[in-house]
């Protein structure tokens, strides 16, 4: 049985214009593994909180993993750890991740946690699992109609290859801010664009 991670990190939750294509992902997911388990973690949710200042002077004085200090960061880093599979549903907020997913990096990547520091650079510690991310944007990033920069993919590819994921697939959907023709347009893109991820 494998266990699949969802990150949701809009405030919409499953509510939001993207997530019938993180549906449709889940589905296939279930077609080939039906003992497949989901484990949801909403990043926006009201408990969710961004890393205190006890969390960083934990990581800057070398506390031990079992500080209580780092409770939420060896949450989430065990949630990654146990997965075989993370799929990140996200929106683009003005060109990059949004304030919740940043967060979650901040408790994620930790130094001698799950990096570790080496005079050629990082040096992931975690093993590496197939990772499809979701962008929903009401704008245009990619293809013929971009008309701006897109920050969050090469900044996300880098925070998770630190860590040692490695294997990661964007499904964009663009255009979400033009009406419901181009949400329509958007999600059946990005339904095809899982169907032949998931065939090769």
């Amino acid at each position: 049985m494998s266990k699949v991670l969802v990150l949701t990190c809009s405030p919409h939750g499953q509510a939001s214009s993207g997530w019938p294509v993180v549906e449709s992902l889940l589905d296939k997911i279930r077609d080939d593994d039906q003992e497949a388990r989901i484990v949801y973690r909403s990043l926006s949710a009201p408990g969710f909180s961004f890393p205190p200042a006890a969390y960083a002077s934990a990581v800057l004085s070398g506390a031990p993993a079992t500080a209580p200090e780092f409770a939420v960061s060896e949450t989430l880093i065990s949630e990654l750890e146990t997965a075989d599979m993370l799929v990140i549903s996200t929106p683009m907020h003005n060109f990059t991740v949004p304030a919740s997913l940043k967060a979650w990096i901040d408790y994620v990547l930790r130094i001698h946690r799950t990096f570790t520091p080496t005079p050629s650079g990082k040096v992931g510690n975690l093993g590496d699992i197939p990772t499809f991310v979701i962008v929903s944007s009401g704008g245009f990033h990619h293809g013929v109609r971009a008309n701006q920069p897109d920050f969050l993919s090469p900044y996300l590819s880098f925070a998770l290859e630190t860590i040692g994921i490695m294997s990661i697939q964007y499904i964009y959907l663009q255009g979400l801010a033009y009406g419901k023709e181009s949400v329509e347009a958007a999600i059946d893109s990005g339904n095809e664009k899982i169907r032949k991820l998931l065939l090769r």
